[in-house]
């Protein structure tokens, strides 16, 4: 009986004392970050809208920082490739995933087996900023309003067509022709940049755009834009009606942008990567950079950052099946 008891002291001084230095490494670890580079995963190709974001982002990281910061661009099934790899780095804050949170999300029911649970898996660190996606027209179309559009599309049947290039304007595209009962067909390309000369060329009628990528084209002279897909007008772009105000009253997708870490990421490490990002998100030169793109500054804490994710799995879920979109 006494040597029960002797071994069970043991254990339980060797789990304390485990514990502890769980936590001191963890302490330490909190102390030291960052003291090497700093990689931020991109799952966008280069060149796209979301890369000119994480770019600077990662510049303006970098000075504050006074590490390296690199990104690394991980494309792939819909951002599933960046999520994976994130997930299963190690859980020290120097690999992170700035992505769409949005778009994490809705992968957990587009795809039959997803290859993480984000909600168990990924960490929100920081919160980046809130987007509109965009319906746009080529600049030659004959369509100023999306009443114009729909009436337009109507008459064309099946014969009508739209670009996608990502999970976000898959799902909207898909809304917006079931809401206004229209046969356009879809076409999916890989990337924003893939569009360009198919909408220049009048191919295709319209597209569902992120928010950096449309502008873009606006400026470029190449586009305009007829409608939103937030509830309420962009502070970023308040020149441009919601889908309720141009008469599609139930479309309304909020897509956000957020720097993920793997869950088991020590706390201190996350509320020290969201310090950091709520300095550069409070900048001007931030608030003019996102104004400029289409998007919002968003700043929460970590736990605000993990809810919305966990609420947007369940919105998403509702999404998917609104829009009849078949899992891959």
């Amino acid at each position: 009986m006494m040597m029960c008891r002797r071994a069970a002291l043991a254990c339980l001084t060797s789990s304390a004392f485990t514990l502890l230095m769980g936590a001191t490494v963890a302490r330490a670890q909190s102390t030291d970050f960052p003291s090497k580079q700093i990689t931020l995963v991109n799952g966008f190709p280069a060149g796209s809208g979301a890369d000119v974001l994480v770019r600077y982002l990662g510049k303006e990281l970098e000075t504050l920082t006074k590490v390296p910061v690199i990104v690394d661009n991980k494309t792939g099934a819909a951002g599933n490739i960046g999520a994976e790899y994130v997930a299963r780095s190690k859980p020290d804050g120097y690999t992170m995933y700035v992505h769409a949170a949005s778009s994490v999300a809705a992968n957990m029911h587009l795809f039959k087996k997803p290859p993480i649970d984000v909600a168990k898996d990924l960490q929100i660190a920081a919160t980046v900023n809130q987007q509109a996606f965009m319906l746009m027209v080529p600049s030659a179309s004959p369509y100023k309003t999306v009443a114009e559009l729909v009436k337009g599309m109507q008459e064309k049947g099946d014969k009508g067509s739209y670009a996608q290039s990502n999970t976000t304007g898959r799902v909207m595209g898909r809304m917006f022709t079931d809401a206004a009962m229209l046969k356009t067909v879809a076409v999916a390309y890989k990337t924003d940049n893939d569009t360009v000369n198919d909408f220049a060329s009048g191919v295709l009628d319209f597209a569902m755009m992120n928010p950096v990528f449309a502008l873009g084209q606006v400026r470029e002279g190449r586009a305009r834009i007829l409608a939103v897909s937030t509830p309420e007008r962009l502070k970023a772009a308040p020149d441009y009606p919601t889908f309720a105000e141009a008469g599609i009253p139930d479309l309304v997708m909020l897509s956000w942008f957020a720097a993920m870490v793997p869950s088991a990421t020590p706390k201190p490490v996350v509320d020290k990567i969201n310090g950091y990002f709520k300095t550069i998100l409070s900048k001007p030169e931030t608030a003019k950079f996102f104004m400029e793109n289409g998007g919002d500054p968003f700043i929460s804490t970590p736990e605000e950052g993990q809810k919305l994710l966990v609420r947007q799995v369940g919105d998403w879920e509702r999404y998917v099946k609104m829009a009849g979109i078949e899992q891959q």
